[in-house]
């Protein structure tokens, strides 16, 4: 599930708000240990695409 989850969210990353709508569905059915890997994922991520880094309240909830 992490990986489809990277997919989706680089597919979607044109769009901020439908990037942090993706990310709010997939935080909610991934298990514990995705989370932490997609939240070091988003970090790295991010980086680069500072219009995203908005979304990272999500994952600090």
């Amino acid at each position: 599930m992490y990986v489809y989850t990277k997919n989706i969210l680089e597919r979607v990353s044109f769009d901020p708000t439908l990037f942090c709508k993706e990310l709010d569905k997939a935080l909610k059915v991934l298990l514990p240990y995705e989370i932490e890997q997609l939240t070091e994922w988003l970090l790295s991520y991010t980086a680069e695409k500072p219009e995203l880094r908005q979304c990272l309240i999500y994952v600090n909830r």
